[in-house]
């Protein structure tokens, strides 16, 4: 999912380089032929030049957390004194498949990836992109996404990177005093990194945007609400995922549980320990020697990753539910992006119909009995199946109001009451399908759950975009850089974005899609009948 890395050696050149200080880069005429070399805090690494900007990929910010440091916060890498080849990605943390891809993977992933431009930079520095990647937290790296397009539109430093998933960032037990949230402490050991480092590759360590999709949203919205996390960064891009996203029971299949984002460390600890009796590891006072032991594929396992994917709150780490805590107003002051996508359901939906069909107006209303119990006559009133194509999309519609739309809206009120906050809706109708997605006849996915991704990151993993999508790729790339460089999305080929209010008057986000008119204000609010989820608990 990334352009080919090509291995050079610097050899004598790389070493001369090196003694010219921090960060050299290559004269344009030569960038082709000469490795670049940055010294970091840790030692120095040797990237790869692509002309108008160059990759360092593989960078350790954290030693392995294998053997004693598995279940332990991260510890700074060691340092190094020879040039570290830095020409392709470090392990991705141990993971599921997902969608038929993946999957494996290393304990000892703790790398980042940076890309920056190689022309001279600002007295100051470029802005700084921190990219958090998404993947329920049981899958995803860093590596995949390509940052080629945001460097050149805007001409900032984006750095992405891997963090544990699943049972090995976000177990819990009591001999480890609750869930420490491992995960989380990996992505600001990053951002320490980040500061520490990103003026040695012309970045501006006081200027650092955090974004993410999905899980990573997630994961920014307990970074906003962590005070361990304060002046680590200064603006946050929130895509598809915000601190108030849940899921009601049956949304992913009949029965399913009810799904909040953020449960207590008490519950994953419990859940921990009972795991841990599972695996044989009972003796008192030293389960966690007995769970430290036990080889990586006793517990990447598709029963325990998934079942420790949340971050806890309570510990020293997120003290306070993230939602409440937004509601509240306690969180780090800045300028926030966030919004979702106009089909986001369709993507699990789709996933589920082989297994549960959604065929025809019986079943879905058993559907909706299932989740909304005795509110399921009034979502069946305001979301009539014979208004849809199919009671599949109709399922799906209700689904992306309820579970992401308006929870991010509700979000985005309370995020207003205090920062300057800028909704999105990408409404892309014929965005590419999702890779591994499987076509279902009669059931187009739209702008699903992830289709935004390669309009920001380029990818030939995905199916190529029309020369009208290519324009709102690169419109969204500005808006998205200018928020990094100012706080507001701004980009000379689009319209203004107006902000989010915190009142009564209708929050308005910018509707995203290809073609002219495209991309214009809209009432998420009204189109997606949050008033009513509103008084039906969401």
């Amino acid at each position: 999912m990334v352009l080919t890395r090509l291995l050079r050696r610097g050899g004598v050149l790389g070493t001369l380089l090196l003694a010219l200080g921090p960060l050299v880069t290559c004269p344009a005429a030569s960038a082709a032929d000469v490795a670049p070399v940055v010294t970091t805090d840790r030692g120095p690494v040797r990237g790869t030049a692509h002309g108008s900007y160059a990759t360092y990929e593989g960078i350790p910010y954290a030693q392995p957390p294998t053997g004693p440091l598995r279940w332990r916060a991260p510890v700074p890498a060691r340092r190094w004194t020879e040039v570290r080849d830095a020409t392709r990605p470090g392990p991705r943390c141990v993971q599921l498949p997902f969608l038929g891809a993946g999957g494996a993977g290393s304990e000892d992933c703790l790398y980042l990836n940076v890309t920056a431009p190689t022309g001279p930079a600002p007295a100051r520095g470029r802005p700084v992109m921190v990219w958090l990647h998404g993947g329920a937290f049981i899958a995803g790296a860093g590596d995949p996404y390509d940052a080629r397009r945001l460097v050149a539109r805007g001409d900032v430093v984006v750095v992405t990177l891997n963090y544990r998933l699943g049972v090995f960032g976000l177990f819990g037990h009591p001999e480890l005093g609750g869930a420490p949230d491992f995960t989380l402490a990996d992505q600001r050991a990053a951002l320490r990194w980040v500061r520490a480092n990103a003026a040695r590759f012309g970045g501006d360590p006081r200027d650092v945007t955090v974004f993410g999709e999905s899980a990573g949203a997630l994961s920014i919205c307990a970074l906003l609400t962590s005070p361990s996390a304060a002046g680590l960064f200064h603006k946050a891009a929130l895509q598809s995922g915000s601190c108030m996203t849940s899921f009601p029971r049956g949304s992913t299949a009949p029965g399913s549980p009810q799904q909040a984002s953020w449960p207590s460390q008490q519950e994953t600890s419990a859940a921990g320990a009972a795991a841990a009796r599972r695996l044989g590891c009972t003796d008192a006072g030293s389960a966690l020697r007995c769970l430290r032991a036990l080889p990586a594929e006793r517990l990447a396992t598709t029963e325990l990753m998934p079942a420790f994917s949340h971050l806890s709150y309570g510990g020293e780490l997120l003290p306070r539910r993230p939602d409440r805590a937004l509601e509240e107003g306690r969180f780090h002051r800045m300028p926030v992006l966030q919004g979702t996508n106009h089909d986001e359901m369709r993507f699990f939906v789709g996933l589920s119909l082989a297994a549960h069909p959604v065929r025809d107006e019986r079943d879905y209303r058993a559907r909706l009995a299932d989740s909304f119990g005795d509110a399921a006559g009034a979502v069946e009133a305001r979301y009539p199946a014979a208004a849809f194509p199919t009671p599949a999309l109709a399922w799906a519609t209700v689904l992306t109001d309820r579970t992401f739309t308006c929870t991010t809206f509700r979000a985005g009120r309370a995020l207003a009451a205090h920062v300057p906050v800028y909704g999105f809706e990408f409404s892309d109708p014929d965005a590419p399908r999702y890779p591994g997605l499987p076509p279902v006849e009669g059931f187009p996915y739209g702008a699903a759950h992830g289709s935004e991704l390669p309009y920001l990151f380029p990818s030939d993993a995905w199916p190529p975009l029309s020369a009208a999508q290519l324009e709102l790729a690169a419109t969204m790339a500005g808006y998205w850089t200018g928020f990094a460089r100012t706080g507001v999305p701004a980009t000379g080929d689009g319209p203004p974005w107006p902000l989010v209010s915190a009142g009564d008057t209708a929050p308005v986000a910018l509707d995203l899609r290809p073609g002219p008119g495209g991309i214009r204000p809209v009432d998420t609010g009204a189109v997606h009948h949050c008033g009513f989820w509103a008084a039906h608990g969401a």
